[in-house]
């Protein structure tokens, strides 16, 4: 099941890791590997880069960011191929992203001697991006025929326990899923708290939204390392949030 209909595919700029993803789910499919494994092994990945980063492998590091937003795309993926869709998988994926951030601009700051406050607010400023991101694609994704619905506009409560996961671990992640990116999510709806009446997006909004996605945001961070940017990584991504208050205002004015 793709995550939605043809009608309303976009050019996602941050979904460059798909095909690798969809191909390397195929070749695993008919293994005992489950998307949960999946999603372990990028969190592998992601720790490999940032431990590239504080030896100053910049390059390796880069390879392993991009190597994270392959494999990320894979445990979706695999679930939709085998038909195991489940809240457990969003959740972790989700729990893990978060971390991920907040371990990669730790360490940027420690390696540049930046402010832990100024890394913290580029770290916040990311989080919110991706929020903006997720909220009008989750809306889009929902009102798509056919469409992937794991994922809830608003989520206020665990959701019931698909087949084949346990309703006590969905309830657990889900309360840690909402501790931390709760806040985030409330902040987007405050912003913009009639987007989900819109019937859908265009293409080319989402386009232009998808330059906040999560795998478009590390691949500008695999850019900026192996050209001894590091320094610059904070404060782009600091500047880069303001285009949030551009986006939500085309949403308004124009897609009504």
């Amino acid at each position: 099941m793709s995550k939605l209909n043809s009608r309303d595919k976009f050019f996602d700029l941050s979904d460059y890791g798909r095909s690798a993803g969809k191909l390397f789910a195929n070749q695993i499919s008919h293994t005992r590997i489950t998307p949960i494994h999946v999603t372990l092994l990028f969190g592998l990945s992601g720790l490999t880069a940032i431990y590239c980063i504080i030896q100053g492998s910049y390059w390796w590091a880069s390879f392993f960011i991009i190597l994270k937003s392959i494999i990320d795309a894979a445990d979706g993926e695999l679930a939709r191929i085998n038909q195991t869709p489940s809240y457990t998988g969003r959740y972790l994926d989700s729990i893990f992203d978060i971390i991920l951030n907040f371990m990669i601009f730790t360490t940027i700051a420690i390696v540049t001697k930046t402010s832990f406050l100024y890394a913290f607010i580029a770290f916040f400023a990311v989080q919110l991006q991706g929020t903006l991101y997720n909220y009008y694609y989750v809306i889009l994704r929902n009102k798509s025929e056919g469409g992937d619905t794991t994922s809830k506009i608003f989520e206020y409560k665990a959701p019931r326990a698909l087949p084949g996961e346990s309703q006590q671990s969905v309830t657990i992640l889900f309360s840690i899923y909402y501790l931390v990116y709760g806040f985030f999510d409330k902040i987007i709806h405050v912003l913009d708290p009639d987007a989900y009446k819109v019937k859908t997006f265009p293409s080319w909004f989402m386009t232009m939204l998808s330059i906040y996605g999560l795998g478009f945001q590390l691949l500008i961070i695999a850019v900026m390392l192996p050209f001894n940017l590091i320094q610059y990584i904070v404060p782009f991504f600091i500047i880069f949030s303001f285009f949030i208050l551009v986006l939500i205002g085309i949403r308004r004015i124009l897609l009504r």
